[in-house]
């Protein structure tokens, strides 16, 4: 099991916009067979805690393992969220 988010948001905290038109399914755990914690509705932008190597997923943005942790026990693939970059952008999740 993933832990969540080793710390919480500051004053700080970078925040990644999802895909545009794009609803985002939070799963409790880096992968789609995890169950559906809430629905990001389009427009959103998330924090990023940590992120973890997790079920492949093809989206907006490509197609990745990476899963961003938005909060504690919730996962969003990186395949929709748009970070700029294809690696890794925060701090492996322990």
């Amino acid at each position: 099991m993933v832990a969540g988010a080793t710390s919480q948001a500051s004053a700080t905290q970078r925040t990644y916009p999802i895909a545009p038109g794009v609803q985002i399914n939070v799963r409790s755990g880096p992968g789609t067979h995890f169950s559906i914690v809430r629905t990001l509705p389009a427009g959103s932008s998330v924090p990023i805690y940590c992120q973890c190597p997790g079920e492949t997923v093809t989206g907006t943005y490509g197609t990745t393992k990476i899963w961003d942790n938005i909060a504690n026990g919730q996962f969003v693939s990186d395949a929709y969220v748009q970070t700029g970059s294809d690696g890794y952008v925060a701090p492996a999740c322990s």
